[in-house]
């Protein structure tokens, strides 16, 4: 048997004119196809960005552990990076602290740029509370925020933080900015003074006294007002007590006279503790009150 030879082509059995003719057939085909292929329209920008991106992803994912950086490799070139960033919403946030916070998670082009990862890190700043995170390509990403709103200050143990409306932290307190917040004071009382301060506003001279809202033993609130005096509000119905309060005040002056506190805790009765030195005052009155009228008794003739 005789080796292959690569470079043997065997004679056509019928003859060397149907051999011709098939390479001939076959020639104009390929010309053809060449032809029609030249005509197909070149695929427009959107195309060409899908099969970009989808063969990155597949090739990064095939590597393993590494598609952003595989991502960034392939999207800088192809002038994909991130140049541009839209801040819309804050107010408490500066844009550094926001693009700083974009640069942590590690992207540089829009293609490794994962918008939820991205959220997720800006909601995670002190006064963000939502975010959204949007890429417009080929390099502008659009970032929308809604801040926390400051609601009041929240004094827990030793420490004060400004919270919202919900009871969250926002941040630390510190004197000067937030000093028109209502206080609040004790435990529970950041996510519980919505419903206190709220009524409050139906009684807006009192509420203007009000130095402290103090939450005791999560159930029921002491108004703690600026001359010293303690309003004690029951668990029930607190809102029927501060007006009883009001009306009490308008009557006879009650919140400005040397009185500790006024309580309302017993539905049928108010009850009003004097100060220390009032109550010596009064004491001394009496006495001297109650040796007078013995005086005049003895004088009285017989």
């Amino acid at each position: 048997m005789r080796p292959l030879n690569p470079n043997h082509i065997p004679a056509d059995p019928h003859g060397p004119g149907r051999l011709a003719r098939a390479r001939a057939k076959a020639t104009r085909r390929i010309v053809g196809l060449v032809a029609t292929a030249s005509d197909l329209p070149l695929p427009g920008f959107g195309q060409m960005a899908f099969a970009v991106v989808a063969g990155s992803v597949i090739y990064g994912i095939a590597v393993g552990g590494h598609t952003g950086e595989v991502l960034d490799g392939v999207g800088q070139p192809l002038g994909f990076s991130i140049d541009k960033v839209a801040v819309h919403g804050n107010s408490e946030t500066s844009e550094i602290d926001v693009l700083q916070a974009l640069w942590q998670t590690g992207s540089q082009t829009l293609l490794s740029l994962d918008p939820t990862d991205a959220r997720q890190t800006l909601e995670s700043m002190p006064w963000i509370d939502r975010a959204s995170v949007s890429k417009i390509f080929p390099d502008r990403v659009e970032i929308d925020l809604e801040e926390h709103r400051p609601y009041a200050v929240w004094q827990t143990g030793q420490s004060f933080f400004v919270v919202n409306r919900e009871g969250k932290k926002i941040v630390p307190y510190m004197p000067g900015r937030f000093d028109a917040l209502p206080v609040v004071v004790g435990e529970g009382a950041g996510s519980a003074a919505a419903s206190i301060i709220d009524d409050m506003e139906s009684f807006p001279e009192l509420r203007a006294r009000v130095k402290a809202y103090v939450r005791v033993g999560g159930r029921r609130w002491d108004l703690e007002l600026n001359n010293g005096v303690i309003v004690r509000l029951p668990e029930v119905k607190p809102m029927e007590a501060v007006a009883e309060v009001v009306r009490l005040d308008r009557q006879n002056t009650l919140l400005e006279r040397e009185i500790a506190a006024v309580d309302l805790r017993l539905s049928d009765r108010v009850v009003v503790r004097l100060t220390d030195g009032s109550f010596t005052r009064r004491k001394e009155r009496l006495e001297e009150r109650a040796k007078l009228i013995k005086r005049l008794g003895k004088d009285k003739p017989v």
